[in-house]
């Protein structure tokens, strides 16, 4: 195909380009196309404003619809800044300023990303207004993230009822969220008044001393471990006294808790279900390092100790007490043993 080429005014560093040139040759030039000078006439045109460095461009001879439909070069537009970005990053440098890796609190509660950084900022603030210290607060928000979410018009309903309600003293407070930070994203009227019933329900009273058992949720936590003690043959009434005898008992697992632990009560030490009933806080020991070994050398010395002597006694003082029982006659009724020694002989 035949191409002109035609010649753009130039400087000697940047070309500048006019918005003429991208027009087709009829806006150039009149329509003799019968005109034989019309080649020379059109170079002779562009060679009077051209200088030597002269830039070229080659342009069919006809014109196209897409020559003649485009518009100049416009100027590159500036990004505008992204406000979100902007303030993601402002909290992002916030939270490293009092000591928090928020990449690694986003891994454990994504929702952070999407916190108003003022209430982060108020949240902040009103904690160190209560006396949080900030490694209080930064093991607060590394145990429960879910406070850096929350506002300062949730949280204060949490000490008023704690103060109130639970009747936890003024000096106590911080040491009660800092054993249970997960106090202050509970919802007093869904999750922590309930809760406080149903404990008062069962004769539990001194909450103020169980502070930790009001975040947890009756429906799937606190009625589901009374009807376990009841599947294992207690009744309503002796489950429900173990529990108010020993409220920590709320605290422990099913699964990998009272299931071991009673399956070894039952079978190896083959004891009975009245000394649970007395002494719930077996399932407070360890099953490896306490309650095994310990049974384990009254067995090879062929004593039977209560469960409190068992298990709570220090070791000096465990050892002690089997050599004086291996050492020493049969006890007379009057004795603590006796129970124990009337027990082995009951099970030969």
């Amino acid at each position: 195909m035949h191409q002109e080429t035609i010649h753009f005014l130039s400087s000697s560093t940047k070309p500048s380009f006019s918005p003429t040139s991208f027009l087709p040759k009829s806006s150039f030039f009149p329509p003799h196309h019968d005109s034989p000078s019309l080649s020379r006439s059109k170079n002779q045109l562009f060679h009077v404003f051209s200088p030597k460095a002269a830039i070229s461009l080659p342009l069919k001879s006809h014109t196209t619809p897409e020559l003649s439909s485009m518009s100049p070069p416009s100027r590159p537009v500036l990004q505008q800044p992204n406000p979100r970005r902007s303030q993601f990053q402002e909290k992002m440098l916030y939270l490293d300023s009092i000591g928090l890796d928020f990449f690694s609190l986003i891994n454990q509660y994504p929702p952070i990303v999407s916190a108003s950084l003022s209430d982060v900022k108020s949240t902040v603030d009103y904690m160190t207004s209560l006396g949080f210290t900030a490694i209080e607060f930064r093991r607060i928000a590394g145990m429960c993230p879910e406070i850096l979410t929350s506002r300062v018009s949730d949280i204060v309903p949490v000490f008023t009822f704690l103060l109130r309600e639970v009747c936890v003293n003024g000096s106590d407070l911080k040491r009660v969220i800092n054993r249970r930070p997960r106090l202050l994203v509970c919802s007093v009227k869904q999750r922590l008044r309930p809760t406080l019933y149903f404990l008062q329900s069962i004769g539990i009273y001194e909450l103020n001393k169980h502070t930790s058992l009001l975040s947890t949720s009756v429906e799937e936590k606190l009625i589901p471990r009374i009807e376990y003690f009841e599947k294992i043959g207690f009744s309503h009434r002796d489950a429900v006294s173990m529990f108010r005898r020993f409220p920590q008992l709320f605290n422990y697992s099913v699964k990998h808790n009272f299931e071991p632990k009673f399956d070894y009560f039952v079978v190896e030490m083959r004891r009975d279900l009245r000394e649970l009933k007395e002494f719930p806080q077996y399932f407070s020991f360890s099953l490896e390092n306490r309650i095994k070994p310990r049974h384990q050398c009254c067995v090879e010395k062929g004593v039977c100790f209560p469960l409190p002597v068992l298990l709570k006694t220090r070791e000096a003082q465990f050892q002690e007490r089997l050599e004086v029982w291996c050492n020493s006659s049969i006890p007379l009724r009057t004795s603590p043993l006796w129970y124990t020694n009337c027990h082995i002989h009951s099970n030969v």
